[in-house]
């Protein structure tokens, strides 16, 4: 039987192009039975300031709520020289205040990103990585998924054109099940 969960997806990008929100297409049709992606949106988030933190705005609080209703996060990056989009680490910072209240404390996360460059976001997840790790989320390691985008190997509607990219997607995507699963038992372990 299916294991029945909600997953949560952060786009880190703003962009009405973006190849990264077609890649969120495409992850949510090739999603497991039972399990349901829904977005969590990033673009109304205001520029984070601690002067904030005494009185969290309402958008952010609801970012943070998003973050904690779901069994899990995937974080699908774009890269921009190198790194992380500006837009994306604003949202983390969001997402790690008020001191003390970090949502991604022991939350089961996955990393993936595409790009029209060979390398496929290889940068940038790293650095994501890194930010998370401080953060103390359980970020799976493997497998990685850096998504050589090409003309054509997502269409407008999220279907994946490729036969072994949709097949590596659907592992990849299991595999963050499993690992759900496992920081989920573990977590009551202690």
């Amino acid at each position: 039987m299916p294991v029945t969960r909600t997953i949560g997806y952060i786009v880190g990008s703003i962009s009405s192009t973006s190849i990264n929100r077609s890649l969120a297409t495409a992850l949510e049709k090739l999603a497991p039975e039972g399990t349901t992606l829904v977005e969590i949106p990033i673009k109304d988030l205001g520029f984070y300031s601690p002067d904030q933190d005494a009185d969290y705005p309402q958008v952010a609080r609801d970012f943070k709520q998003a973050i904690a209703d779901v069994d899990g996060v995937l974080i699908i990056t774009p890269e921009y020289s190198r790194s992380i989009p500006g837009v994306l680490k604003n949202a983390l910072d969001w997402s790690a205040r008020p001191w003390g209240q970090g949502s991604f404390n022991e939350k089961p996360v996955a990393v993936i990103g595409g790009s029209i460059g060979g390398v496929g976001t290889a940068a940038a997840q790293q650095h994501l990585r890194a930010i998370l790790g401080h953060y103390n989320a359980l970020t799976m390691g493997q497998p990685e998924g850096f998504i050589h985008i090409t003309p054509g190997l997502i269409t407008e509607d999220g279907d994946v054109t490729n036969a072994g990219t949709a097949e590596f997607l659907t592992a990849w995507l299991e595999a963050f099940n499993l690992h759900i699963s496992r920081s989920h038992a573990a977590l009551q372990l202690v």
